[in-house]
């Protein structure tokens, strides 16, 4: 007897608020981490192959808007080489919008990336964000 309480203490403390919270998948923000490929190496030497680097963020939801905070792009050891968002970017529902790197810019390496933190006033279907 003791133990069945037990259980159900449990689940009324710890199960039913997770429950309760859980939106189906559905988000009101977090941060992406987003591989960016600035070039990658051929044949045995390892010869780097230079690539234009393309980032793209796609708003799936189809009634809210979300807003784009920051989207940082950083080298390989992490250093911050550019801010693609330095005032908020709005995406209305359905909407995408992507940032390119040139692929004369060779600074990011191989082990480039963006971080891409977004948020909405309502909970949506979180963001596909790409690397192309």
């Amino acid at each position: 007897m003791i133990h069945v309480c037990g259980i159900a203490i449990f689940i009324a403390l710890y199960a039913l608020p997770l429950l309760a919270n859980d939106k189906n998948g559905l988000s009101k923000g977090q941060t992406t981490y987003v591989p960016a490929y600035s070039y990658f190496y051929s044949g045995n030497r390892e010869v780097p192959f230079f690539l234009t680097v393309m980032v793209s963020i796609r708003n799936i939801d189809p009634k809210y808007k979300i807003r784009i905070m920051p989207a940082d792009y950083f080298e390989t050891q992490g250093q911050l080489l550019k801010k693609y968002v330095k005032v908020s970017a709005v995406l209305n529902p359905l909407e995408s919008l992507r940032y390119v790197v040139p692929e004369y810019h060779k600074a990011g390496g191989s082990g480039a990336n963006f971080l891409v933190e977004w948020e909405s006033d309502n909970y949506v279907n979180p963001p596909i964000v790409d690397p192309l």
